[in-house]
């Protein structure tokens, strides 16, 4: 039997304490009908203990007590409640044992849900053109908020348009964490660069991206994000042509250039630490994806061979009276292990591979966001120099133009003295 809590031991003895009460009051009761002292028979307290002073102090001490707990009767079994739960939460293995996790599950099972954006990326359609292939996916957005024009929009958005929102967030939040977005892999060839399994691998990853920006608390308010979802291509590419111009953005890339080649002189110990153990942790997820990787081409390999085996061993059957029935036995056993290889492989592409790789994705986010916070900082760093220059610059004109005022001071007391007879 397990330990009980404070608040268990708490409620158990004040549930004693009533329970003696009440003893106490009918002994009381039936003395006074019976003439025998209040204690009992041998003048003992009901709970055999020492016997009481006397029968009439001890009756109205037990009154007392009876009154007073009948007073917080309500008190205790709210409290008596509260403890259960807590002896629950104690002895079964199946409920949390935090109190914070069961105040959140009750608070979580108690609230209605307050999600108010729905997306769903669906319908993936292939687009050829004379210059290029293209694949654009429908977006459906659903939403009660009231800064949006309608509650549902449709539009279609091809993997540019969401390369342009990942960096539009990153401009305007430039430390916090934009969910990563699926690489763009390069295939040579034109219409058939992209097969069924791809087209719905980027789909998915699509979906995720943007509700991850919708479930975001500070990023689903992005006014880039709401144009995203709601404008029709030509407005898109209308807004698009909006910012900044392209000597602009070379601007910025030299800075951002200049800014990391000349470093952070004073970064805090803590962003250090940061960096180092995300550093680590991102070359080690990489060998882990890279092994991972490894692991399922070998696979595939193996089971790509094995198929071939099983045919051939029903074909030597066929020309092998004396063996029939081992060749057939040794083509069922390869069957069932090519079954086998190809559930591990399943496993692997849908519960491993996509997870470990999503790792080296938001490290390699991670970096970017420190990356662009030592930009910030040495850009910082930066004009707080070239304000203490000026400051300084500034301090010596004042003083230069104060020696001046006094020396001018001086000249012209000197002057009024000569002319004095």
């Amino acid at each position: 039997m397990g330990t009980l809590g404070g608040a268990g031991l708490a409620a158990a003895a004040a549930g004693r304490a009533r329970t003696l009460g009440m003893e106490g009051e009918r002994r009381a009761s039936q003395a006074r009908s019976s003439g025998l002292p209040a204690g009992g028979a041998d003048g003992e307290s009901p709970g055999g203990g020492t016997p009481f002073p006397g029968s009439s102090g001890s009756s109205a001490l037990l009154q007392a007590e009876v009154l007073d707990l009948d007073e917080d009767e309500d008190d205790l079994e709210v409290f008596s409640k509260d403890a259960s739960l807590m002896d629950m939460n104690s002895f079964s293995p199946m409920m949390p044992t935090s109190p914070l996790s069961m105040i959140n599950q009750i608070k979580f099972e108690d609230e209605p849900d307050l999600k108010d954006l729905f997306i769903t990326v669906d319908e993936p359609e292939s687009h050829v053109t004379t210059i290029e292939t293209f694949i654009t996916y429908r977006i459906i957005t659903k939403t009660s908020r009231g800064e949006f024009d309608s509650s549902e929009f449709e539009v279609r958005r091809r993997y540019q348009d969401f390369l342009w929102l990942k960096g539009k967030l990153e401009e305007a939040h430039p430390t916090l964490i934009i969910p990563p977005l699926p690489e763009k892999f390069m295939v040579k060839g034109m219409v058939e660069r992209f097969n069924d399994d791809f087209i719905e691998t980027r789909r998915k990853a699509l979906h995720k991206f943007l509700n991850r920006i919708a479930d975001h608390p500070t990023l689903t308010f992005n006014e880039d994000f709401k144009i995203f979802l709601t404008a029709q291509a030509w407005e898109l590419s209308s807004h698009k042509k909006q910012g900044p111009g392209l000597l602009s953005r070379m601007g910025q890339t030299v800075r951002a250039v200049a800014s990391s080649m000349r470093g952070v002189k004073n970064r805090p110990e803590e962003f250090m630490e940061m960096n180092n153990f995300i550093e680590l942790f991102s070359q080690k997820i990489n060998l882990i994806d890279k092994i991972s990787q490894r692991i399922y081409k070998e696979e595939r390999e193996y089971f790509d061979e094995m198929k071939e085996y099983g045919p051939i061993h029903i074909l030597w059957s066929a020309s092998e009276e004396d063996l029939v029935d081992i060749l057939k036995d040794v083509a069922s056993c390869i069957d069932r292990c090519c079954k086998a290889t190809e559930k591990r492989m399943s496993g692997l592409a849908e519960a491993l591979l996509p997870v470990v790789h999503e790792y080296v994705l938001y490290s390699e986010m991670l970096m970017g966001v420190m990356r662009r916070r030592d930009q910030i900082q040495a850009e910082l760093d930066s004009k707080v120099e070239a304000l203490t220059y000026k400051k300084a610059d500034a301090d010596l004109c004042l003083a230069t133009w104060e020696s001046f005022l006094t020396s001018q001071t001086n000249l012209h007391l000197e002057e009024a003295s000569e002319d004095k007879p």
